[in-house]
């Protein structure tokens, strides 16, 4: 048997860590957990990994570091024992509207090879149908000969100009100097480089490595100009000549511009593709990159590939309209200066007086035919009909957007845009020519397209029933082994009800961090150490024993899996656990138990052992409030992405938990229809809400709050305390001290953003950034006011012997005491010790807080504010990077807002949570195109005797013991 191997780590002190020694097993699943702020992730990130990666760093070349982000060497004194070391972070996708399920895990590249290799190409001429359901051609395209290629050219009108090309150069990059001298040699005159006729003796007599004045990094197309010919009787030999030279030049291509009504229109034709009916409808060739939405090649020429155009929404133009068509209706008519408010009110007096409307007559009363016209302009039809042109508010819109060289312009216009399916490609992403790329299985043959919109269940299915012959299903077959292996590892992760096209901007944190994980297991590495960021987020209780699974498949491999983690499945499952503590912040920092699961439970000191042994638990209420259907807010017809149309009721006046599987459709409810339509209804925001039919109730809310887990800001300059607000009432209070007085001192010379009372040699932030080149940037502390931000003269003023530098320094529970004698300060910072931030300092960056340290200071800041109506907050998994301990804090924040008589929704996974919460809404019974339903809904004893509910199925085992509560309103 191998002696153990392990991780030694000595001396580690980074931020709150108190010079920890210890221990970690090699090749073992290893979960470290303790309370929120005792120093877990400044282990686990900030000490292993980063050293990890600094030592790889250190491995390059100093020339190939230059390029790199250099690490800093953590404050630890050794680390033996370290293998190579890969991090999956929480984080989100991403913003990049490119970026999608299938790109991210690379099944995308193979399955553009699969379709290059053994699709087969289908005529996309249109023979009948409608325009919305045209009906193709759909014939197999092959080969087309010359002579099919010189009768097409034929059959353009008489006297039709025809410009034969031959393209010798096709996305390639460089100056192609050599190229226009070998068509000079061969006698050509004329090229046309990137769509611009030149002539060939002209450029070249300049000389230079550059005639052609192109970029040199940048792709560039050449065509030969072969010849160019006036469409006759008697001109088909010479015609056929040409067709014959370029085909030859080209390698059997060949590019035709035909003038048809004054404009130059271009025809592609190929001795190797083409349809024989229709051989304008040809291919270049069968590429991998014709079916990439990032090539120009490949992409649809609308909307360049993103599936989605930018178009103005008449419902963001008119929002209210009841307004009369001159009194406000056409809102971006009218929020203009003085002078275009003036034009455009003579604009609309002479479109009223010609179809005969009031100044005050409602738009939403005008005919469908008025509206369209004032909209979107009048037709020749119109004009004639009406009497008179109108540009229409639209196109006015569009011209203006079009045309204004005014940023802040162009920014207020967009306000009145929403996305829109591209019309062209209709939001499938590629041009015609690859759409019609057909793969061939037992039930249908399908296109790149309807394979990546597929969730990952069914393109499983898909892959393996394809219908290839024998030459096609070798060539396959390797390709085909990689997908498989991408679409097993997702599926084994929880990910089978995401579609492969879905963006990576939709996906919450929890599934970007387990699709980059399923990437991982799919790489095969061995002898790596990963460190994971809570994976279970946004996880079911059904699915963590697949999870679970894929840790240990890579710790079968011989790979090193670290895990900080609060789930008590995941700590359950592994093989070593260590507990950091006892406390937050200055209280941790400390191992106070390691070992195995029984170690744990057995050792006093171990608060996280104290809950899995039952000693501790988090109650569930012995009362909950009488919550029913009759008073709530209810969502009709939601059938935004897999909803399928239900009727979904929201008590008011309590916690609700929304729950159910992942995919299940918990976030398009709360997310993107309730919280969008009410926030648009009672706040007035522009955002349009998902599918629905309408929301009845929301007359009867105040506020709409969402407390999520995004940055309370995004600069290093923001922090707790401005962000709560008490920053503004502690610089009052600086001010009104005798020495500001007398030295006439304003609440502004405490701030650090404002030029006054900051240190101005690093303007207020405390550190200087140092470029080092190749090495990593260095940060070093101000020299003129050694990190306190603040110059000399206003550091001389003291509060009860503090300086304004001072406060920023002082944690919360200190500050508690600190200001017990101002009630609008102390309010928020108990608020902020409610929540469980004693550790934070009021000053702390807000770029080094974690998303759930935001989202309890978001809580702790509704928290302070005096109440003023109700209000419906929505919490998306309030209870990411809580402790079982910081669990009952929240519930304790959560209950006292309930109490105060606003509504909480909840997007919960969380058992704990569940259970004591007044109303479940539970969705499913799965994830993707088999959810989207409501299960069961009502006090959670009624959503356990739900056989559908998963949620019921563990839920059941918590509330066991308990009686259930007197009968209660339950929506069924």
């Amino acid at each position: 048997m191998s002696e153990q191997k392990f991780i030694r780590i000595r001396g580690a002190s980074e931020h709150n860590l108190k010079s920890l020694n210890v221990d970690i097993p090699r090749d073992q699943l290893v979960v470290i957990t303790g309370v929120s702020g005792s120093g877990k992730s400044s282990l686990a990130f900030d000490t292993i990994f980063a050293e990890g990666q600094r030592k790889y760093m250190e491995s390059l070349s100093t020339y190939a570091r230059q390029f790199l982000d250099q690490w800093q060497k953590p404050d630890v004194e050794s680390i033996e024992g370290l293998p190579p070391t890969i991090a999956i972070q929480q984080r989100t996708g991403g913003h990049n509207p490119r970026s999608t399920v299938a790109t991210i895990t690379e099944i995308y590249d193979y399955l553009r090879v699969l379709f290059a290799r053994c699709g087969t190409p289908t005529c996309w001429a249109v023979v009948g149908g409608t325009a919305s359901q045209p009906r193709f051609c759909g014939r197999p395209i092959s080969a087309t000969a010359a002579t099919q290629i010189v009768d097409a050219l034929l059959s353009f009108d008489t006297g039709t100009r025809l410009m034969i090309c031959s393209p010798v150069v096709r996305g390639k990059k460089g100056y192609h100097r050599e190229v226009i001298e070998g068509l000079q040699k061969h006698g050509f005159v004329r090229a046309r480089v990137d769509g611009r006729i030149i002539d060939i003796r002209e450029v070249l007599k300049e000389g230079g490595d550059n005639p052609l004045e192109l970029g040199r990094y940048e792709q560039h197309t050449i065509e030969a100009v072969v010849d160019r010919v006036t469409v006759k009787p008697d001109v088909r030999q010479r015609l056929a000549d040409s067709v014959e030279v370029a085909l030859r030049l080209s390698d059997g291509l060949l590019v035709v511009l035909a003038e048809v009504s004054g404009k130059w229109t271009e025809h592609r034709y190929s001795e190797k593709l083409a349809c024989s009916d229709h051989p304008q409808c040809s291919l270049d060739d069968l590429a991998p990159r014709l079916f990439s939405f990032n090539s120009p090649y490949g992409a649809c020429q609308q909307c360049d590939g993103l599936g989605v155009i930018s178009e103005f929404d008449e419902d963001l133009i008119v929002p209210d309209p009841t307004m009369g068509v001159a009194d406000g209706a056409i809102e971006p008519w009218r929020r203009n200066g003085r002078r275009m408010n003036i034009y455009y009110g003579r604009v609309l007096r002479r479109f009223r007086e010609h179809v005969g409307v009031s100044r005050s007559k409602p738009f939403e009363q005008l005919s469908p035919t008025l509206k369209r016209v004032l909209m979107q302009g009048t037709t020749e039809a119109d004009e004639a009909r009406l009497g008179f042109s109108f540009e229409g508010v639209v196109p006015n819109l569009r011209r203006r957007y079009e045309n204004t060289e005014s940023d802040f312009i162009k920014e207020r216009m967009r306000s009145y845009m929403t996305n829109a399916v591209c019309p062209q490609c209709r939001g499938r992403r590629l041009r015609r020519e690859a759409l019609h790329v057909k793969l061939p299985s037992e039930r249908a043959n399908v296109n790149i397209a309807e394979v990546v919109a597929m969730t990952i269940e069914h393109a499983i299915d898909f892959m393996g029933n394809l219908d290839l012959s024998a030459e096609k299903r070798q060539i396959a077959e390797p390709i085909l082994r990689e997908i498989d292996a991408r679409l097993g590892f997702l599926a084994s992760v929880g990910l089978n009800y995401l579609t492969l096209d879905r963006t990576a901007g939709t996906l919450s944190a929890g599934e970007a961090q387990r699709i980059r994980l399923a990437t991982q297991v799919g790489s095969g590495l061995v002898g790596v150490c990963y460190v994971l960021d809570e994976p279970t987020i946004g996880l079911h209780q059904r699915d963590n024993d697949r999870l679970i699974a894929t840790l240990r498949c890579l710790t079968d491999i011989g790979n090193t899996v670290l895990v900080v983690e609060h789930d008590e499945g995941m700590i359950r499952a592994a093989d070593h656990i260590i507990d950091i503590g006892p406390g937050p912040g200055q209280h941790g920092g400390c191992i106070t138990a390691r070992g195995s699961l029984e170690e744990i439970i057995a050792n006093d000191d171990s608060l996280t052992g104290a809950y899995l042994s039952r000693k501790r638990t988090i109650a569930t209420p012995p009362q909950r409030r009488r919550l029913s259907n009759s008073n709530a807010v209810v969502v009709k017809g939601a059938r935004q992405n897999n909803l399928q149309s239900i009727d979904v009721a929201f008590p008011l006046g309590g916690f609700i938990c929304v729950t159910g599987v992942s995919g299940s459709g918990k976030s398009t409810l709360v997310n993107e229809i309730l919280f969008k339509a009410a926030r648009k209804i009672v706040h007035g925001s522009r955002t349009a809400p998902g599918a629905h039919r309408r929301i009845n109730g929301l007359g009867k809310i105040d506020r709409v709050v969402q407390v999520d887990q995004s940055p309370i800001g995004r600069t290093p300059r923001s922090n707790p305390a401005t962000y709560t607000g008490i920053f503004d009432d502690i610089r009052k209070l600086f001010s009104l001290t005798k020495e500001s007085k007398i030295r006439g001192y304003a609440p502004g010379r405490f701030s650090f953003n404002v030029k006054g009372g900051r240190c101005e040699a690093c303007q207020g932030q405390g550190v200087k950034k140092i470029e080092m080149h190749f090495l990593p940037d260095l940060f070093v502390t101000c020299e003129a006011c050694k990190g306190r931000r603040y110059n000399r003269e206003t550091l001389e003023i003291t509060y009860r012997h503090k300086t304004i530098a001072d406060i920023l320094d002082m944690p919360v529970e200190q500050a508690v005491d600190f200001f017990d004698a101002h009630r609008r300060v102390l309010r928020m910072l108990q608020c902020l010790h409610d929540v469980g931030l004693d550790y934070l300092k009021l000053g702390q960056p807000s770029t080094t807080l974690s998303g759930g340290e935001a989202q309890r200071i978001k809580l702790a800041s509704e928290l302070g504010l005096i109440s003023a109506g109700h209000t419906l907050y929505m919490l998306d998994e309030p209870t990411t990077g809580l402790h079982f301990a910081d669990i009952q804090k929240l519930l304790d924040v959560l209950s006292r807002l309930a109490d105060a008589g606003n509504t909480l929704v909840v997007i919960e996974h969380n058992l704990d949570v569940i259970k004591c919460a007044d109303w479940i809404i539970d969705l499913g019974p799965e994830g993707g195109d088999r959810g989207g339903t409501v299960v069961a809904a009502g006090p959670p004893e009624q959503i356990v005797k739900a056989k559908r509910s998963h949620t019921g199925r563990y839920l059941k085992p918590l509330l066991a013991k308990r009686r259930a509560p007197p009968a209660l309103a339950v929506a069924r």
